[in-house]
């Protein structure tokens, strides 16, 4: 058989290199010479089966025994089969053997012979050999391929969410392709996963966080990510041992990559300070953590259950003054010393912003100075109300009235309750009156502050918090 080809050495040598199934390749070649024999024989239905001991793939046409032929190509009627010796019944199912190789002439000139009423059967086709030959070939190495990314993809699918180390080998618009496992697979580090000015060549040696394997990827599946928050919580996890073991917990991390990451840490043990077990002796693992980051710098704050707390520790490095909570806009307003309100807002806001992500909450920040003119014109505008006055508006900022807005939507029996307010008649005209301004059916005439000095008065009234 000139254009046999004997596929048990090459099917024994995949499957020793590959680590592909002896089973699921035989299967995919079966399937492949088929469908290259149907594109021949298309008025025929072929099926295909290997022969372990040649390591041949045989060709099968199949034939339904009927009462009466309506298709020749793929029914023989009872009377031909009973006359081709075959012990058949109507409903059966026969197959007889295509021959497409030269050196199969014989054979097929024999079967011609023995079924010369089939004339399904009565030539074979010499150019196949090659056809399948060539097919079996492709569809061996398409496996190969689809049984490698599979086995990558088994291997390396539970490591999303860790850390992996590697060599840059190459870019590929504008990603980077990542040696790793010591040469055994390729990882894809996307362009949108790198830090801003971070450079990178070939032959360096990196730390990533695999964000994702992807099973359906054309190139490589383990996307890694060098912007990933979790990059940060993992270089922790490997520095402190304190984290590793569950002792310390890092509760919540926010990062601006190549810049600044804050993190906030908790303690299951009371001896053991969470961030002093972060930080380390001199500052030896936090260090450790930078230097991998190429110099972004890192806030361990510790993580409280008030909200207020936890807030004013993730504004540090600087101090807070007073915390106004918003409970329903999930707001807090906080107030710092006036010198200290660049340090709390930072670089182009970035402190306050890291901060916000790291606690979920919104916050504005204002001075201790800018604060106070917010409050002496809010107690302006409150005073200006027909029936509120200074004594009593400095009464109600006591009380939680804050502003002109507080009152438009303040309860008239709580508001009754207020000393200097006589009746309940009296509270909801206020109210009334307030909610005029606020929606601007009417104006104030408002003695609005523009130092303190201009209005002593009110300066006095204004409590401190």
């Amino acid at each position: 058989m000139e254009e046999a080809v004997n596929l048990n050495t090459v099917l024994d040598q995949v499957c020793a290199e590959k680590n592909i199934s002896r089973d699921v390749l035989v299967e995919t070649v079966e399937q492949a010479v088929a469908t290259a024999a149907k594109k021949i024989f298309d008025d025929r239905e072929i099926e295909a089966s290997f022969e372990p001991e040649t390591g041949n793939v045989k060709l099968f046409q199949v034939l339904y025994v009927v009462e009466e032929v309506q298709s020749r190509m793929r029914e023989l009627s009872l009377e031909q089969a009973q006359r081709a010796g075959l012990e058949a019944e109507v409903g059966d199912e026969l197959l007889f053997e295509i021959f497409y190789l030269d050196a199969d002439r014989k054979r097929a000139q024999q079967q011609s012979r023995d079924y010369a009423e089939i004339e399904a059967l009565q030539y074979a086709h010499r150019g196949f050999g090659r056809i399948a030959a060539q097919t079996a070939k492709q569809v061996i190495i398409q496996r190969v391929r689809e049984a490698e990314r599979e086995n990558l993809y088994d291997k390396y699918k539970d490591k999303k969410g860790e850390l992996m180390t590697g060599i840059v080998r190459r870019f590929e618009r504008g990603s980077i392709v990542v040696e790793v496992d010591n040469g055994r697979a390729e990882a894809i580090l996307p362009s949108r996963e790198q830090v801003p000015r971070e450079s990178l060549r070939p032959g360096d040696r990196i730390v990533a966080y695999v964000k994702d394997v992807d099973k359906s990827a054309r190139g490589p599946q383990i996307v890694l990510s060098r912007t990933h928050r979790g990059l940060v919580a993992k270089l922790f996890e490997h520095e402190v041992p304190e984290i590793f073991e569950g002792i310390v917990r890092i509760e919540a991390c926010a990062r601006e990559p190549g810049a600044r990451s804050k993190i906030a840490v908790s303690s299951r043990d009371r001896d053991v300070d969470p961030v002093g077990a972060c930080v380390g002796m001199r500052g030896s693992r936090v260090q450790a953590v930078v230097q991998e980051l190429r110099g972004e710098k890192i806030d361990i704050v510790p993580f409280n259950e008030d909200p207020a707390r936890f807030v004013c520790n993730a504004i540090q490095p600087a101090s807070v003054s007073r915390v106004l909570i918003d409970a329903e806009r999930h707001t807090m307003e906080l107030v710092v010393p006036d010198d200290k309100l660049s340090l709390a807002i930072g670089k182009k806001g970035q402190n306050v912003r890291l901060a916000s992500r790291l606690t979920g909450w919104r916050i504005d920040i204002h001075s201790e100075s800018k604060l106070r003119e917010m409050e002496l014109r809010s107690l302006a505008e409150m005073a200006a109300v027909p029936g509120v006055g200074p004594e009593i508006a400095a009464t109600l900022f006591q009380i939680g009235w804050r502003s002109l807005r507080d009152l438009a939507i303040a309860d008239v029996d709580e508001l009754a309750q207020v000393p200097g307010i006589d009746n309940p008649e009296q509270a909801e005209n206020i109210v009334d009156i307030a909610n005029d301004a606020v929606s601007g059916k009417i104006e104030l005439e408002v003695n609005y502050p523009t130092a303190d000095e201009e209005n002593p008065e009110l300066q006095a009234e204004v409590p401190t918090g």
